[in-house]
């Protein structure tokens, strides 16, 4: 019984399309912040500490989620 909730389960995570947008527009934000960085040097420094900020709120995050 449990295997079969599992895969209905799964079945409603395939189809769920609700975080689509948000993940793609992220990925765009990343984009045009990688190809500011290469075109403006100066600019690639704030880029970098932006981008570890974000690494160590996500890291923080699973740590606590585990």
């Amino acid at each position: 019984m449990k295997r079969i909730e599992r895969m209905l389960w799964l079945a409603k995570i395939w189809k769920d399309r609700r975080g689509q947008d948000l993940i793609e527009y992220a990925l765009m934000a990343g984009f045009v912040a990688v190809a500011a960085g290469a075109i403006m040097p100066d600019v690639a420094a704030s880029i970098t500490t932006i981008f570890n900020r974000v690494s160590q709120q996500m890291s923080a995050a699973a740590a606590q989620g585990s």
